[in-house]
């Protein structure tokens, strides 16, 4: 039996380059929890929502989300669920990318807690002990 691959247009294909029984799509759910910075009123999880639904690129196109890809928020937390090849990687892009517009980035960081969550962080800064040090 030859094996199968997908070929660049999506269309699953055989070794021998014939077009096959399409894959079936998985779908993935990516969570954005920005629960810490919420509670301290630094930012709302409804701007990260619009912005991840107007940037989220699809097919090439930025505000093409289309019935594959829902852009969702539950109170701090916000949800990306791809019916498409999606990449975790992306959504921390640009969730980095949110920071910096909002002039957030120098503070927060976005970490990876599980495998399909993403969490904004606080930059743990080092607590300088010169005055304990000096007396």
């Amino acid at each position: 039996m030859a094996k199968t691959h997908t070929g660049k247009r999506g269309a699953a294909r055989t070794a021998g380059g014939k077009k096959g029984v399409a894959v079936k799509p998985v779908k993935v759910k990516f969570t954005v929890d920005c629960q810490k910075p919420v509670d301290d009123n630094i930012l709302e999880a409804k701007g990260l929502e619009r912005f991840l639904q107007r940037h989220i690129k699809v097919n090439g196109k930025c505000n093409n989300l289309g019935d594959r890809v829902q852009v969702t928020r539950e109170k701090a937390k916000v949800f990306v669920t791809a019916e498409l090849p999606f990449s975790k990687r992306y959504i921390k892009y640009l969730t980095k990318k949110y920071l910096k517009k909002q002039m957030l980035r120098d503070f927060m960081r976005v970490v990876s807690s599980r495998d399909t969550v993403y969490e904004l962080r606080y930059f743990q800064l080092p607590q300088d002990d010169d005055e304990n040090a000096g007396a």
